[in-house]
């Protein structure tokens, strides 16, 4: 079993650097691109000044920030300290008077480099994750190295694949631009709230999203991962740094706070989905509407995980039937498909792939295709370049005559207000990591198939089914196990290549020369 890579690492590390899951080796022109437009700013300006300018600030957080291990962290501890020298804000008065409480909300990405030279660096970040890759503690001091050298391979196919999207993620911008629109719609509904990205492997960093939640003061947080279903997979790297940085630090450890681990099944964010689905489809794109497929593509996740207990399959085709049951009632009758696309390596992946349903929607007759972004809420890399170019001339190539693609909810009004109501819900079950055991009854939600809860509670309960994230980096154990099989079957394929590559390059026989060596034949 070859190593794995964990969606949050397949979809941030793509671009172009794996092999293609519609079956390019390169990229390809293609005519719909995203150009960044002006309110992107000096990240995507050129000027030499505004570069110097910003690399003197990165290299400031980076220096500040603990994790990812960007720089080599003498010493460890956290790095609330650095970006905060005078401590955090207490949380009573002088006196003893208690405080009006301070609400945060707390918003939780992947991350995106801004531009192509933040590639390696991100990949970096990415690598040095032990959530991504796991290392047997005996070799653990390895993990920079390894980081160091899967990044510097991956960097040059990945910088190609986010030059076809204008030079850098728009993940950031977007992600920022969602905070504003959330915070401006729980004020209108009488909630006086601050919001923080916190990206787990590029800027802002989770640790500088954190210091600002104890520089500002903030008792009550409620933080919500950007994905709408759950996985471990996507979530759990986030929220265990999370977890660390509250239980580490004691004015932290006192700030009551809930997660809301998923969100699909929330009306407003099935009716947004479906109004976008229902404009496409009136968009004039397709002569036909009652002929068109709509084609829902999520990221997928390998089958191991799935078989571990992570909830993602079963969400994600619970979000779909909600959407399609919101078309129905308005009247859309079309048939619909749900397949997974970004897998990366040879092992198994949630199924049926992006790719190989389009080719079979094709063969079966189908000329008109609306592709729905269904697990993504903001545009990337993955849907800018993955299916507005690969897929889509796939499906040109495959026999589709007619193509629409659904855009990412960014910050459309429905989905921003259903966000909005989904914290104010939240408020009520808010509480510390100084929390009786109890809370975490208190705090289930019937409306999901994740228990709403504390940080730390979230991760136990997945712990305790055994819904653990399966190590991508398999461990070594001795003995006659999985672990053992796996290792010897590569070192075994390894053999063989050195084998056949000696072969080609001496045109000698190895083989048959080694048995001559010993005796064994004449």
């Amino acid at each position: 079993m070859p190593l794995v890579l964990p969606p949050v690492a397949a979809a941030a590390a793509r671009g172009a650097d794996s092999p293609s899951t519609s079956g390019r080796t390169a990229l390809q022109p293609c005519s719909s691109r995203w150009r960044p437009d002006s309110s992107s700013g000096a990240r995507w300006a050129g000027a030499e000044q505004q570069q110097q300018q910003r690399g003197v600030r990165r290299l400031t957080r980076l220096q500040a920030a603990t994790s990812p291990p960007f720089y080599d962290q003498q010493g460890g501890g956290s790095s609330l300290g650095a970006l905060e020298p005078g401590g955090g804000a207490a949380l009573a008065a002088p006196g003893g008077a208690v405080q009006q409480e301070r609400v945060g909300v707390l918003l939780l990405n992947l991350g995106g480099p801004d531009t192509l030279d933040d590639v390696q660096p991100f990949l970096y970040n990415l690598f040095a994750d032990p959530d991504i890759i796991r290392l047997p503690p005996a070799v653990q001091f390895l993990q920079p190295a390894i980081a160091q050298a899967i990044s510097t391979l991956r960097a040059p196919k990945s910088k190609e694949g986010y030059e076809a999207i204008g030079g850098g993620s728009p993940l950031r911008r977007i992600t920022e631009e969602q905070a504003t629109a959330l915070r401006e719609a729980l004020q209108r509904k009488g909630v006086d709230a601050r919001t923080y990205v916190a990206m787990r492997y590029w800027f802002p960093f989770t640790e500088e999203a954190i210091a600002a939640v104890k520089r500002d003061g903030i008792s009550q947080l409620v933080v919500l991962p950007l994905y709408p279903q759950f996985s471990v997979s996507t979530s759990g790297s986030s929220l265990r740094l999370l977890e660390r940085l509250l239980k580490e630090d004691p004015v932290l450890a006192r700030v009551k706070h809930v997660v809301i681990p998923s969100w699909y099944a929330r009306p407003g964010y099935v009716r947004a989905m479906a109004d976008l689905i229902q404009a496409e489809l009136a968009s004039g794109a397709f002569p036909e509407q009652s002929e068109v497929e709509i084609f829902f593509s999520a990221h997928g996740v390998p089958v191991s995980y799935i078989e571990e207990g992570d909830p993602y399959k079963e969400e994600m085709e619970e979000c779909v039937q909600l959407v399609m049951a919101e078309l129905r009632r308005r009247g859309v009758a079309n048939s619909h498909t749900l397949a997974y696309q970004s897998r990366v390596g040879p092992v198994e992946w949630l199924q049926p792939y992006t790719d190989n349903s389009i080719k079979e929607l094709a063969a079966k007759g189908v000329r008109s295709l609306l592709a729905v972004p269904i697990s993504f809420v903001s545009e990337h890399i993955e849907t800018l370049e993955e299916i507005d170019c690969e897929y889509r001339e796939l499906a040109e190539e495959s026999g589709i005559v007619h193509w629409g693609r659904v855009p990412a909810l960014n910050t459309n009004p429905t989905f921003i207000d259903d966000l909005a109501d989904a914290v104010t819900e939240a408020l009520p079950y808010v509480s510390s990591l100084a929390r009786s055991s109890a809370s975490l009854a208190a705090s289930m939600s019937s409306d999901s198939l994740v228990p709403l809860g504390e940080v730390d509670a979230l991760l136990e309960t997945y712990d305790r089914d055994r819904k653990v994230l399966p190590p991508p980096f398999l461990a070594w154990k001795w003995g006659w196990t999985r672990s053992a099989e796996t290792w010897n079957g590569r070192i075994a394929m390894l053999a063989l290549v050195l084998i056949l590559l000696l072969e080609a390059t001496t045109g000698q026989g190895v083989v048959m020369h080694l048995m001559e060596v010993h005796g064994l034949v004449k």
